[in-house]
C-alpha cells in the first residue's frame, strides 16, 4: 500500500504560462542574509503565504495601539513557483456537490457555511483587486459545470434537491439542465446536464506576486530560494516557546510559525504524513485559430466520477485546459504522492491535441494548437477539506495547507481566518471558518486511508471486474 513520503521541491520545474514572464520579486531576498530572529515565519510565498502576509498587515493596519511584528516569509523556489501559479487560473466555488456531502455529514448549518464560505471568495477577491487596482486579468465569468455521464447526473440532481429542500443559499442560483437542453447550453457534445452560476478568472501568479511586493513595501522579510529543512523547539531554559526554523541558508528563531506548505507539508509536519500527499497535475494552453467559435464562459467537464477537466478562456483568445485524468489515472506512481514538477506525464502529453474538436459543437474543423504544457504539484487532503488552524501539541505553529487542487476558491478567507487566530489568539471556532476546516485533535489523529487512494483503488476493481467478464 502505498504511503505518502516527506517531500520536498525540485530544484527544476516545467514553465507553467503565467510564468513565462516573471516580475522581479520572484527572486526577491529583501537581506543578504536571513536575520537570526523574528517574530513570526511564514513557509510558502504562494497564495496561502502571501495571503496570510496580507492580513496580517491589514490586521494591524486597523489597530494602530499594536507594533507589526517582525515578518519573515521563505520560499524553497521562486516566489508562487508552486501550485498557484501552475493552476488553471480559474477561482470557481462549488456551489452544490461540497455542500451537499457536508449536508449529510454535519447538518445544514455546516452546510451553508462551506458553500456560502467558497462563493464570498469571488466577491473578497474581487473587491482587494478593485481597491489595489490589482493588473491580474480578474473577470467574472459564467462557469458551465458540464457533466458527461449518467450516473453523474442522477447525483448532480440528487444532491440539487438536498439543497433546496435545506435552503442552502448558492443552490438559489444555479441554473439546472439536462439532455439536449445541457448540450444546447453549454456546446459541449453528449452532455448530460449543466450546471450554471458565477465565477471568475484571473491570472494568479500576478496576484500572488502583487500581494508579495506590498508585503516587503510594508517591511515583511521576503527569502526566495531558501528552503526549510526543518522545524525544531530551540531548546529549553529562557528558549522555551521558541521554534528553530532550519533552512539551507541558516536558522531563524521564532515564537509563531506558519505552514503554507500545502503539498510539502508532511516534510516539515510528519505528524501530517498520510494526510496531506502531493499529487500532481497537468495544464496545458491551446490556441485556437481566428476563425474559432468565440469562448466566453468557463468550464467544467465531469467524465465520470475520477476524471474532470476545467477550461477557462483568456483575454487574448487562448485556453487554459487542466486534467488530462483519462491517460493517466491508471498508473498511480505518475501522481499520487509525487513532488516532481520538472517533467511531463506519461500519457498526457498528446491529450490536448484535438480537445476543443473533440467535445465542443462548432468547433469541428477548426485548428487549435497546444501551445504549451506544464505539470504541478497540489496537496490532497485525506477528507477533500484543508487543514486550516493550530498545529496540535506545538504551541505558535499554524498551518493553512491541503487544498486538494481547489485553493482558488478557498484560500483567500482562510488565510484572513489565520490571520485572526495569529494575532488574537483565539480559537478557530470563533473566526470565520467552516468546521470541516479545522485542525481538531480527532481529525489530525484520525487514520485510514487517504481518500483519493480509496477512490483510485475502487476505480481500479470495478474495471479488473469489467475486464474479466
Amino acid at each position: 500500500m502505498p504511503t505518502s513520503a516527506a517531500s520536498f521541491p525540485t530544484s527544476h520545474s516545467t514553465t507553467p504560462y503565467w510564468r513565462n514572464e516573471v516580475k522581479p520579486i520572484d527572486e526577491h531576498r529583501s537581506t543578504e542574509g536571513i536575520p537570526s530572529y523574528a517574530d513570526l515565519v511564514i513557509i510558502g510565498a504562494g497564495y496561502a503565504g502571501a495571503a496570510i502576509a496580507h492580513h496580517l498587515l491589514e490586521r494591524h493596519s486597523s489597530h494602530h495601539d499594536q507594533s507589526l511584528p517582525s515578518i519573515v516569509i521563505l520560499e524553497a523556489r521562486e516566489a508562487c513557483s508552486g501550485a498557484t501559479g501552475r493552476n488553471g487560473g480559474h477561482l470557481k466555488p462549488d456551489p452544490f456537490s461540497r455542500a451537499a456531502n457536508v449536508l449529510k455529514t454535519h447538518g445544514k448549518a455546516v452546510a451553508e457555511h462551506v458553500a456560502s464560505f467558497e462563493a464570498r471568495q469571488v466577491q473578497e477577491v474581487r473587491a482587494f483587486v478593485d481597491y489595489e487596482e490589482i493588473d491580474c486579468d480578474f473577470e467574472e465569468v459564467t462557469v458551465r459545470d458540464v457533466c458527461l455521464y449518467p450516473a453523474g447526473r442522477d447525483k448532480i440532481e440528487a444532491d440539487l434537491v438536498a439543497l433546496n429542500e435545506a435552503d442552502i443559499s448558492t443552490a438559489r442560483s444555479l441554473e439546472y439542465s439536462s439532455d439536449r437542453e445541457a448540450e444546447e447550453i453549454s456546446g459541449v457534445k453528449g452532455a448530460k446536464s449543466c450546471l450554471t452560476f458565477n465565477a471568475a478568472r484571473l491570472w494568479p501568479y500576478r496576484l500572488v506576486s502583487h500581494m508579495l511586493e506590498k508585503a516587503v513595501s510594508r517591511g515583511i522579510n521576503l527569502q526566495t530560494h531558501t528552503p526549510v529543512t526543518s522545524v525544531r523547539p530551540t531548546g529549553e531554559g529562557s528558549d522555551v516557546g521558541l521554534w528553530a526554523v532550519n533552512t539551507s541558508r541558516g536558522s531563524i528563531e521564532c515564537s509563531t510559525v506558519i505552514y503554507a506548505t500545502n503539498a510539502y507539508t508532511s516534510a516539515l509536519v510528519p505528524e501530517l504524513k498520510d494526510k496531506i500527499v502531493p499529487v500532481r497535475g497537468t495544464v496545458a494552453r491551446l490556441l485556437p485559430a481566428t476563425d474559432a467559435p468565440l469562448l466566453n464562459d468557463s468550464y467544467m467537464m465531469r467524465f465520470s466520477e475520477f476524471e474532470y477537466d476545467y477550461m477557462i478562456s483568456r483575454p487574448d483568445g487562448s485556453i487554459i485546459v487542466g486534467g488530462a485524468k483519462r491517460d493517466f489515472y491508471d498508473e498511480l506512481n505518475e501522481w499520487y504522492d509525487v513532488c516532481d514538477d520538472s517533467r511531463l506525464m506519461k500519457g498526457a502529453t498528446q491529450y490536448f491535441d484535438g480537445y476543443m474538436q473533440r467535445h465542443f459543437s462548432g468547433w469541428e474543423n477548426c485548428d487549435v494548437l497546444t501551445d504549451q504544457i506544464w505539470t504541478g504539484i497540489m496537496g490532497y487532503s485525506n477528507d477533500g477539506f484543508p487543514y486550516v488552524g493550530p498545529v496540535n501539541g506545538k504551541p505558535g505553529q499554524y498551518i493553512c495547507a491541503g487544498f486538494t487542487g481547489h485553493g482558488m476558491p478557498q484560500i483567500f478567507l482562510s488565510a484572513k481566518a489565520i490571520a485572526e487566530m495569529v494575532i488574537t489568539g483565539v480559537p478557530a471556532a470563533e473566526v470565520d471558518l467552516p468546521l470541516p476546516y479545522h485542525t481538531s485533535p480527532e481529525r489530525w489523529s484520525r487514520q485510514g486511508i487517504h481518500g483519493s487512494l480509496q477512490q483510485w483503488q475502487a476505480v481500479s476493481e470495478r474495471a479488473a471486474t469489467r475486464a474479466r467478464l
